[in-house]
């Protein structure tokens, strides 16, 4: 039935005004070119697939070295049999651009800052030229051709990469226009070829996704506008119930870095006064970006197997981020999830292991402001001298048919970010040079390589020692029964505050001194608990660890994941899906007793008291059909806002308050400083407010109930969209369990990307699933087949097949067979 949306969303007169005005960017706002997008010989007519599709194919290449045959399953999953490592990458190559290639190449459009050559300048109410500028002078493209460098110094890395580029290409070279991906015909450009450039663009982007959060600029407007002790509360270094990836008791080694504070830092950096300052709006990744993975030893499995579990998340897209595949030569096979523009599987397993990853959460990107000796920028103060300055020059073509040039300064740190053209957050009027990790030559690609071929912990810790950026939280398990978990990554070794705010740049007393040691990464192997776990929390315990911790990490799913794998014994693959799905919400269970205490329920409206029977009857668990989660989050949510009000005003920028922060502040002090409206005479009270957020948000309840959108699932108005929003391409209003404190961590369009759980044994096996489909097709009946399932918390059997098992009679749709030309 997907074609009859496709056409209906497309060709009928009201659903082509309804897609011009979303907010889907077509060019200038203008249509495409009508004749062309309705013709029926290229036109979308093209893209509504047949339910009964017949995928096989006999094609020849002139890069294969030999036959290579694909059997794709009854879920569309391809199943890659090659006699090499160079094909089955070509291959792989092949299969996610006929798959997914429009995504791929909108994906690399944005990290290389190349959106207004296809959306044009600006279009319903987005400065795609800003836009590019921004990935631009952040560094995007520089810090994608030195890990690019660094990547093709491996020979085996540098043949798998033009091997899936070629294999890009010969899909593009062939095909037919009136077969374009229906946004190129929407958007009215067309396909070009593939580079390995393209492939560490993408990987790049992954670091901006990852490890590109940070507050810098909003920090220091809080640091201006609130007093020490004012700036620790709202900002605090730790969490009062921390339960650290690593058990907070380890010792550590001593530090291997004397770090020298600047003697100036307490009169200049750390200088708490007043600021009015204004916001200017850039991208910014989710803050919350994270996951969960864990895995638990043969000693805590019912049948004495390793068990490993991983569940990335990430903003939910149609098409989906993820292509699950099999890819099988001789010298390995692995399954999994792999990311449509990169070769390898990223996440699964192979015959001897399985593997995962969630968010390091850690600053790695830091702002020093340059002093340009006049307006010409051709030479900058460093070190008691006048440097030269070296320029990159940036053409950013647009849509329209010109070209903006940016020539950017590069200095010691890295790249002029902002400067007075291009002003940052605060709209300063000066020259920052952005430092960050993901502009070092890195080879990330390397890691997912070798743990494809992983056999043994040896092998894992090999495979991940070159991980520089996005540090990640790496958990692997293997059929010897070892499972482990390390935090991977080049992590600046920072004194304690040090890149919280900006920083001068005029000599090297505020840049990073050096890195922390590979062996304070620390490795946990085989712990005596029987499991090991992450969740984005924090790695260590932040009073004994030697380095400062600065980042953007989460409590309550640390803290519910640790608590519940130690209290499990005889633990099966069903209780591990059962887990990832669990929508237990610790935040609710610490902030609910809170707001029942301290509403003056004598001041409630007599149908009122309805919601507050709902929330005292709720079990803290965010279930789709529960209504207390509804009650509690948006009571809460108010209350945030009516306490830090007067303090944070709107119109300044400032630094955000992380919910946590609040939570346990009124845990343990219900007359914490920010109760009191610092604009009236009178003292407000802690049950004034929580009162008044109540009574707030009775009439959008009452609302809700009558529209019967007050279960969670449907109040939480979360969503599954396509990446350029077009309404009948996408999933509003999902009706689903979860929250972003419960390991089930779906809010908005966020959530868990793939949930995998593998059973590491003789034969390594298990289940998964994600939110979409495999094909990008929206006119395809494969294009969102796994929606549900997902949404429902159901598993797909996965498992490396062999090939002579289709060859015996194992269902299939469609066999592809590559030869030699």
């Amino acid at each position: 039935m997907k074609w009859i949306r496709l056409i209906f969303a497309l060709v009928s007169c009201s659903a082509l005004i309804i897609v011009l005005h979303t907010r889907l960017p077509l060019g200038t706002g203008k249509t495409p070119r009508l004749g062309y997008f309705l013709s029926p010989q290229e036109g979308f007519w093209q893209n509504a697939e047949n339910g009964n599709e017949n995928f096989s194919a006999d094609l020849q290449a002139a890069d294969l070295e030999g036959d290579v045959d694909v059997y794709l399953d009854e879920r569309l999953v391809p199943h890659v049999y090659a006699q090499n490592e160079k094909d089955v990458f070509f291959v792989q190559g092949y299969l996610h651009a006929k798959f997914r290639l429009w995504q791929m190449e909108f994906q690399t459009h944005a990290a290389g800052g190349r959106l207004s050559e296809i959306m044009g300048a600006e279009a319903n109410g987005t400065n795609f030229l800003n836009v590019d500028k921004f990935f631009r002078r952040l560094g995007m493209v520089y810090g994608a051709e030195n890990s690019l460098a660094e990547m093709e110094k491996d020979t085996a890395l540098k043949t798998s990469m033009d091997a899936y580029t070629a294999g890009v290409n010969y899909f593009v070279k062939n095909l037919k226009k009136a077969d374009w991906p229906v946004e190129y015909k929407l958007l009215d450009y067309a396909p070009e070829p593939w580079t390995n450039l393209k492939t560490a663009l993408f990987l790049k982007y992954m670091s901006f996704d990852l490890a590109g959060y940070e507050q810098d600029f909003e920090r220091t407007a809080s640091k201006m506008a609130f007093t020490k002790e004012q700036f620790a509360a709202l900002y605090p270094y730790g969490h009062d119930s921390l339960n650290a990836i690593v058990p907070n008791e380890t010792v550590f080694a001593k530090a291997g870095l004397a770090l020298k504070v600047p003697a100036d830092a307490d009169t200049t950096y750390f200088n708490f006064k007043q600021s009015t300052a204004k916001a200017d709006s850039i991208p910014t990744p989710e803050p919350t970006n994270g996951s969960n993975n864990w895995a638990v030893a043969p000693s805590k499995t019912a049948n004495g197997k390793a068990i490993l579990a991983s569940d990335p998340h990430l903003s939910l897209n149609l098409p989906a981020l993820w292509f699950e595949m099999q890819i099988s030569t001789p010298n390995f096979q692995s399954y999994g999830a792999s990311f449509p523009g990169s070769p390898n599987i990223i996440i699964g397993f192979n015959t001897h292991a399985a593997f995962g990853f969630t968010n390091a959460m850690r600053d790695v990107r830091d702002y020093f402001e340059i002093q340009f000796k006049d307006s010409t920028l051709q030479e900058y103060w460093y070190d008691s001298a006048w440097q030269k300055t070296s320029f990159r020059e940036e053409i950013i073509k647009v849509k329209e048919g010109t070209q903006v040039v940016q020539k950017i300064p590069m200095t010691v740190f890295g790249p002029v970010m902002y400067e007075p053209s291009f002003p940052d957050k605060l709209n300063t009027g000066k020259y920052w040079a952005v430092r960050w990790s993901a502009h070092e030559g890195s080879n990330e690609l390397r890691t997912f390589y070798k743990l494809n071929h992983a056999k043994n912990i040896n092998d894992y810790t090999d495979a991940i020692s070159t991980f520089k950026c996005p540090g990640q939280n790496m958990v692997f398990a293997c059929n010897s029964g070892d499972i482990a978990i390390k935090q991977q990554g080049k992590f600046p070794a920072k004194w304690i505050g040090q890149g919280d705010f900006l920083m001068q740049g005029t000599d090297e007393s505020y840049d990073w001194q050096g890195y922390a040691e590979d062996s304070l990464n620390v490795l946990m192997h085989n712990p005596e608990r029987g499991f090991v776990a992450s969740a984005n929390q924090y790695p260590y315990n932040t009073k004994t660890y030697p380095y400062y911790l600065g980042g953007n990490f989460a409590l309550e799913r640390g803290y519910t994941l640790n608590k519940k794998l130690a209290a499990m014994q005889g633990i099966t693959v069903k209780d591990m899906m059962d887990l990832q799905f669990d929508s237990y919400d610790a935040f609710g269970e610490w902030i609910t007793p809170v707001l029942l205490q301290h509403v003056q329920r004598d001041a409630l409206p007599a149908g009122a008291t309805a919601f507050i029977g709902e929330l005292e009857k709720w079990d803290y668990k965010a279930d789709a059909e529960k209504i207390g989660p509804s009650i509690m989050i948006a009571w809460f949510d108010t209350l945030k806002t009516l306490v830090y009000a007067d303090e944070m005003p709107a119109d300044k920028v400032l630094a955000r308050v992380d919910r946590t922060t609040l939570m346990e502040a009124l845990r343990k002090d219900t007359s914490y400083m920010f109760i009191d409206d610092i604009n009236t005479p009178q003292k407000e009270l802690l049950s004034q407010l929580v009162t008044t957020a109540f009574l707030k948000n009775v009439p959008v309840w009452e609302k809700a109930k009558a529209n019967e959108k007050l279960q969670w699932g449907w109040f939480k108005n979360s969503s599954v969209n396509h990446l350029l929003k077009i309404p009948a391409f996408s999933y509003q209003n999902w009706y689903s369990s979860g929250t972003w404190s419960a390991l089930n961590a779906y809010k908005g369009g966020h959530g868990p990307s793939w949930r995998m759980v593998i059973e590491v044994g003789e034969k390594v096996q298990g289940f998964a699933v994600y939110p979409g489909g495999q094909s990008g097709n929206v006119g395809s009946k494969y294009y969102d087949t796994f929606l549900s399932d997902w949404t429902a918390g159901k598993y797909h059997p996965v498992t490396i097949t062999a090939k002579a098992e289709f060859e015996n009679g194992k269902k299939f749709i469609g066999k592809i067979h590559f030869k030699k030309a």
